[in-house]
């Protein structure tokens, strides 16, 4: 009984040292390897993503009255008109005939009501007959008059002074009020109308900076400004409609697509890490090959970077990512491997490039700074939607493995 239990009393002295020399291997012998980045100063911003067409500020839609067959239209896009001229007409024929039949019956009671004035003083009768005639006049010329409204409603006319933007429709097709045939205005100045989500429009105001890619401008970001936001949403799409003026000198077009980052929030110099070295309210920093858990405060967060207020200065090395699985003052290797290689990515290809390898995206933001502040407020705001989508993907692959 003795040996027995002398034996489990070795047993379990072997295992607590066993346990002893891999927590003393693992943490003194052979530390974590890490990654590191370089908290930098830097520009940091935070912006509203949304999607818009750019469109003239004002203009309108040319659309038929009634459902009839194109019979003229005029080879007119990109020329300036007036408002009412004629740029189309729909077929009239039947209600011309019908006018001329009313213009041959107006001839005949205008000589009999002169037959009748020539007589109305003669009886009563003559003159009720006269009376009778005259009445007979006045609502022909006034079916006339209602006749030749219906002409002109068959003619598609110029709504306002401008320029003959677009054309659509030929001669010999049918088209109706559903059928825009002609989009006319002055083609500056222009704006873009964007859709942006409803649990983010709290963020908009009048004369932020927004910022917009185009695909017809690759890897050029375009500058415009918030005018106006619609008072009501579109509670289907659950979407509020924002309108962004932009300058005269903006190189996009009438109906392009792009894709808008509004500015809310921004600093030109600010001290920033990537978001992944941030791990609740505190960073990893590396003091002497150990690790030196700081508290910080969140300020602006931006797409791949995030201002960080606390005990951390320039230059400083924190993990990331951080490691809430390693202890307050563990022993860790870096790892400068991903480092080496971000260093050509961060010359060769600008951050924001969808190109650029993640590892290299993060060193290159915070090591490099940019000849132009602005352009580093623009580059990480344009990765805004890229991030967000990448990490739903993320989100998903992850629920779906489960």
């Amino acid at each position: 009984m003795k040996f027995q239990k002398h034996l489990i009393a070795t047993g379990f002295l072997a295992l607590a040292a066993a346990a002893a020399g891999y927590y003393g291997y693992s943490r003194f012998l052979h530390p974590s390897l890490v990654t590191t980045s370089i908290a930098s100063l830097a520009p940091v911003s935070e912006a509203v993503y949304g999607t818009g067409t750019v469109e003239p500020e004002r203009w309108a839609k040319v659309v038929p009255l009634q459902r009839r067959r194109l019979v003229e239209l005029c080879r007119c896009e990109g020329q300036v008109v007036k408002v009412g001229q004629i740029l189309g007409r729909q077929d009239d024929a039947e209600e011309r005939s019908a006018l001329d039949q009313m213009e041959i019956n107006r001839g005949q009671l205008e000589r009999d009501l002169a037959r009748a004035e020539k007589d109305r003083d003669k009886s009563d009768a003559a003159r009720t007959e006269y009376e009778q005639r005259w009445t007979k006049l006045e609502e022909a010329k006034s079916r006339i008059a209602a006749q030749k409204v219906r002409l002109d409603s068959l003619l598609l006319r110029a709504p306002l002074d401008g320029m003959v933007l677009r054309r659509d429709g030929e001669v010999g097709e049918i088209a109706g009020p559903t059928d825009v045939l002609f989009w006319v205005g002055p083609p500056a100045p222009m704006q873009v109308v964007a859709e942006i989500n409803e649990e983010e429009i709290n963020r908009i105001a009048a004369g932020q900076k927004a910022l917009l890619r185009s695909e017809a401008f690759p890897g050029r970001a375009l500058r415009a400004t918030v005018s106006q936001i619609t008072p009501k949403g579109d509670p289907t799409r659950k979407t509020f409609r924002v309108y962004l003026r932009l300058p005269q000198d903006t190189p996009l077009r009438i109906g392009m697509s792009v894709e808008a980052n509004i500015i809310f929030r921004e600093k030109q110099a600010a001290i920033v890490v990537p978001a992944e070295a941030v791990a609740g309210d505190s960073v990893q920093m590396v003091d002497d090959g150990r690790i030196r858990r700081v508290p910080v405060t969140v300020g602006i967060r931006g797409s791949r970077n995030i201002e960080i207020i606390g005990d951390v200065s320039k230059g400083t090395s924190v993990l990331s990512p951080a490691r809430p699985d390693l202890a307050n003052g563990a022993r860790i290797r870096i790892d400068n491997s991903l480092a080496r290689a971000a260093e050509p990515a961060a010359v060769s290809e600008p951050a924001d490039q969808p190109g650029a390898a993640p590892e290299a995206t993060v060193v290159a933001a915070v090591t490099t700074a940019p000849s132009d502040p602005d352009d580093a407020v623009i580059s990480a705001a344009m990765t805004a939607h890229i991030d967000s989508v990448v990490n739903d993907a993320r989100r998903s692959i992850i629920s779906n493995s489960r």
